[in-house]
C-alpha cells in the first residue's frame, strides 16, 4: 500500500511540476501593447471585398483606405521568391487554375485574374505602395512547414515601409523568423484549435492547439478565431498575461458589438465599418 502511495505522489509532483512548465514557459507571450497605438483597431479581412470586389485586390485596399480602417492581408512567396498577397495555398478558388501558388512565378501569378474581375492578383510591393501609410496593416505570413524563408523577403520590404504596420501568422516559426530580420516588429499569435479543424491529433497539432510554442513564437498579442475565445490556452494568455485580443473573422454586427464590448480588435468583414480613430 505504502508503494502505491510514493508512486501516486511522485505522479502527481511530476504532473504538477509539468504544468508548472506549461503555464510559466511554453503558452506564456510576449505580451504587450504597441509602441504605435494605431495597430490596436479593427481590421478588414483581406480588403473591403464583396459586389464583385474581390479579397485581396487592390480595390479591396483602396476602399479599406477610403473608408478608414486597418487591412488584414496574406503573403507567401512565389516560385522565383517574390512575395504575392493571396490566402490560398492552391490557386483554384480565386482563379481557377489547379497549381499552388508556389508553384508559378509572379509575372504568371500577376496574370490570373481574381474571380473573373478585372483584378490580379497583387504583390505585397504593390500593396504597400498603394496602402502608403493611410491605415494599419495586419499582415499574415502564410505556411505550413519549416521553410521561413518567407521571413527575409517581407521584411526587406517591410524595413523601407513608413507606414504603421503589424503581423501574425499560425506558425511559430515564422513569427520567430520575422524577428530576427525586424527585432522590433508587433507580432501576433493566430489560434484556432487545429486539432479540431485538421481532424488530427498529432504531436504538432496538439502542441499548436495547446499554444505550447509561444516558447518560439514570443507573441505580443493574440488573434484567435471567435469560437474559441474560451480556450483554456487564449484565456491564460490574454487573462493571465494580458495579451491583446483580435479576434476573427466576425461578419454579423451583433458578434462585432460583443467583441468590443470584450475588449477584441476584429478582424471583419461583410459589415458596416466605422472609421478608426
Amino acid at each position: 500500500m505504502g508503494g502505491y502511495i510514493i508512486a501516486g505522489g511522485i505522479a502527481l509532483t511530476i504532473l504538477a511540476a509539468l504544468a508548472l512548465v506549461y503555464l510559466v514557459v511554453l503558452v506564456r507571450p510576449r505580451a504587450r501593447k504597441p509602441q504605435n497605438k494605431a495597430l490596436l483597431c479593427d481590421y478588414a479581412h483581406r480588403g473591403l471585398h464583396g459586389d464583385g470586389i474581390p479579397e485581396n485586390s487592390l480595390s479591396a485596399f483602396e476602399l479599406a483606405c477610403r473608408a478608414g480602417v486597418g487591412i488584414e492581408l496574406d503573403v507567401q512567396l512565389s516560385r522565383d521568391g517574390t512575395v504575392m498577397v493571396f490566402h490560398d495555398y492552391t490557386l483554384v478558388r480565386m482563379t481557377g487554375r489547379e497549381e499552388k501558388l508556389s508553384e508559378l512565378d509572379a509575372a504568371e501569378l500577376t496574370a490570373l485574374r481574381l474571380s473573373d474581375s478585372d483584378q490580379t492578383i497583387p504583390t505585397f510591393e504593390q500593396v504597400l505602395s498603394l496602402v502608403a501609410g493611410r491605415v494599419p496593416l495586419l499582415v499574415e505570413l502564410k505556411g505550413e512547414d519549416l521553410n521561413t524563408a518567407l521571413c527575409e523577403k517581407v521584411a526587406l520590404l517591410l524595413a523601407t515601409y513608413k507606414g504603421a504596420y503589424c503581423v501574425e501568422s499560425f506558425n511559430p516559426l515564422l513569427l520567430r523568423g520575422i524577428r530576427r530580420h525586424l527585432p522590433q516588429v508587433y507580432a501576433g499569435l493566430l489560434y484556432t484549435n487545429v486539432c479540431r479543424d485538421k481532424k488530427k491529433h498529432t504531436a504538432v497539432h496538439m502542441a499548436l492547439t495547446a499554444m505550447a510554442l509561444n516558447a518560439v513564437a514570443h507573441p505580443n498579442f493574440i488573434a484567435y478565431n471567435q469560437i474559441d475565445r474560451r480556450a483554456l490556452p487564449v484565456r491564460i494568455a490574454t487573462g493571465l498575461y494580458r495579451a491583446p485580443k483580435f479576434v476573427w473573422t466576425v461578419r454579423i454586427e451583433d458578434e462585432a458589438a460583443t467583441a468590443r464590448k470584450q475588449g477584441e480588435h476584429i478582424i471583419f468583414e461583410n459589415i458596416s465599418v466605422t472609421k478608426n480613430r
